[in-house]
């Protein structure tokens, strides 16, 4: 897998949010993402965003423009070093929410790609990702 372009911004305020929103969109526009999909991938990376700002205590999000030749995409790395979540299987389970958002599980849905390693105490890693076609 061959990696265009990647950036990485830190997490610390709802500005850095609205941040990785727009940047997201323009990377998914560069790999050629349909309009569905890229406001899927746009509204996934808001509510992980969301959730390392809020229950991570911040972080840093690494967003990527994938190009694989034939297949473009583009991938989101978000890390914090917050508390950790207790019990992943139930924060991925549909309809479970900490706050107002959609949920890790909302996210999940609205991705190609989805991986998720927390440690309590030490921090959570959320791996979203998308691709045309």
């Amino acid at each position: 897998m061959t990696t265009a372009k990647t950036e990485r911004l830190d997490l610390r305020t709802f500005d850095d949010v609205v941040r990785v929103r727009q940047h997201t969109r323009v990377l998914a526009i560069e790999a050629g993402l349909s309009l569905v999909d890229q406001t899927k991938i746009v509204t996934a990376a808001s509510e992980i965003a969301r959730n390392t700002v809020i229950h991570g205590g911040g972080g840093v999000v690494a967003v990527s423009l994938l190009d694989e030749g034939t297949r473009k995409g583009v991938r989101l790395v978000f890390e914090d070093q917050g508390p950790g979540i207790a019990d992943i299987e139930q924060a991925l389970r549909d309809g479970f929410t900490s706050g107002d958002g959609l949920g890790l599980g909302g996210a999940r849905r609205l991705s190609n790609e989805f991986a998720i390693a927390s440690t309590a105490g030490v921090g959570t890693k959320v791996t979203i990702g998308h691709w045309k076609g």
